[in-house]
């Protein structure tokens, strides 16, 4: 997965609590087993008029015009600020890949979902938990202020507000060095590889017929 260390995105605000895994990736679109694809049908349901459907151009559908991801002025948008709960529901990673194929890198937000909030660690995509007054705050100067964009600086873990004003974030020092990193549950893996290997060896000694293509 891309590394993240500093973006400096334009804020698109979603206002409203408890928003699902099923509304962010509706279930018709689970059927695939690839793990690329699902920007497009990100929101679904919210984002346009008809019923979406797996492999769909969406390029032609007709577009719900009071839906904040398709107002002109968060065109682009890499920071989603959402409401208490975001993501809640079911465990589907999928969720997290069509948010950031879509090209949000940061979701700020009072409360995760349990799930997705993990699965989002491991996809690079990072969530961030505010107070409720600090999320209020932002709501109104992102929806009066037109191209309002936050600095966000994943190793100092502060905001930066187009005022200059330095808020600060808390995050799980493991989850930290993965982002910043950009290494996935595979890539840590390997990490070891060069000590998976002398075990393999080792064991192959005490064990060879289990391991029969283990170069000594």
């Amino acid at each position: 997965m891309q590394a993240f260390t500093t973006i400096h995105g334009l804020v698109a605000p979603l206002d409203r609590s408890n928003v699902d895994t099923d509304a962010i990736i509706p279930k018709q679109f689970l059927k695939s087993i690839r793990r690329s694809g699902f920007g497009p049908n990100l929101f679904d349901a919210w984002r346009y008029v008809d019923v979406g459907e797996p492999e769909q151009d969406c390029s032609r559908r007709p577009l719900r015009a009071d839906f904040v991801l398709n107002r002109p002025r968060y065109r682009g948008a890499e920071i989603l600020l959402a409401r208490e709960n975001f993501g809640c529901g079911s465990s589907r990673e999928h969720a997290v890949w069509a948010l950031y194929e879509y090209g949000f890198r940061c979701v700020l937000a009072p409360s995760f979902g349990d799930i997705f909030f993990t699965n989002a660690g491991k996809n690079g995509l990072l969530t961030i938990v505010l107070a409720s007054e600090l999320t209020d705050r932002l709501f109104r100067e992102v929806e009066s202020t037109e191209g309002y964009r936050l600095k966000v600086e994943l190793h100092q873990q502060t905001i930066t507000t187009p005022s200059g004003e330095i808020l600060t974030f808390d995050i799980e020092s493991e989850l930290k060095e993965r982002l910043l990193t950009g290494l996935d549950d595979i890539g840590i893996t390997l990490e070891s590889s060069d000590l998976i290997r002398d075990y393999e060896r080792e064991r192959a000694k005490q064990r060879p017929w289990l391991f029969p293509d283990i170069d000594e």
